[in-house]
């Protein structure tokens, strides 16, 4: 075993502003490139993303809606990219995963929330960063949870899903259908919220229950 690939979401990661441009453009934004460096005023993070060149000017307006300058790097035909420079913070998303220890493999974001995705030995990390995560934001979710083999084997577990309330099987079976777990996004969660008649916050709260219980099931708690 070489350990677990995951992807969560944190679908209200407050003033990121890789995040709130994915909300403005309506596009996902892929390959977020994040550095380290020191500035006048201690450690900083300089970070570079993407967006569709039509949506250009519309980024430009927008200015991040936070704190920090966005600057345009270059531009073509296909994407216009930007850069913002920060000072280092335990209350981003990304340096709370990187802080257990954990390297981010990708970074990406999607109608104003975060894919974040890493890969760990052990399924406990997993929870543990969730939980991490968790303490700081609302709406944390795995997306994405498989297993890594030397040998390309799979390792199969059986889940109950008679831990899970009615209610939260609903939730789940509609989210999957409206492609909620799919990416790019086939809805998002205030889509899958209004299909079934809840507020966004609702589905969210009931979303995590019902994944603690099915990651309770897989760890064996």
């Amino acid at each position: 075993m070489t350990g677990f690939r995951a992807t969560v979401v944190v679908h209200d990661p407050q003033d990121c502003p890789v995040a709130t441009v994915s909300s403005d453009v309506g596009e996902a934004i892929d390959s977020v490139t994040r550095t380290r460096g020191t500035g006048a005023t201690g450690e900083t993070v300089v970070e570079e993303f993407g967006v569709p060149a039509g949506d250009a000017v519309e980024v430009g307006a927008a200015e991040s809606g936070t704190d920090v300058d966005l600057e345009p790097v270059q531009s073509n035909d296909r994407e216009a990219v930007y850069r913002f420079e920060r000072e280092s913070t335990n209350d981003c998303a990304c340096e709370i995963v990187e802080g257990t220890g954990t390297p981010l493999s990708s970074v990406r974001a999607q109608d104003g929330s975060l894919l974040l995705s890493f890969r760990t030995f052990e399924l406990e990390e997993v929870a543990a960063i969730v939980d991490e995560l968790r303490e700081r934001f609302d709406g944390v979710l795995v997306e994405d949870l498989a297993q890594d083999h030397e040998d390309g084997s799979t390792d199969p577990v059986i889940v109950d899903r008679e831990v899970l309330t009615a209610r939260q099987r609903e939730i789940l079976e509609t989210a999957h259908e409206m492609g909620y777990f799919e990416y790019p996004k086939g809805a998002n969660a205030t889509d899958v919220a209004a299909e079934l008649g809840v507020a966004r916050s609702t589905f969210s709260e009931h979303l995590a229950a019902a994944q603690t219980k099915l990651m309770n099931e897989i760890l064996d708690k």
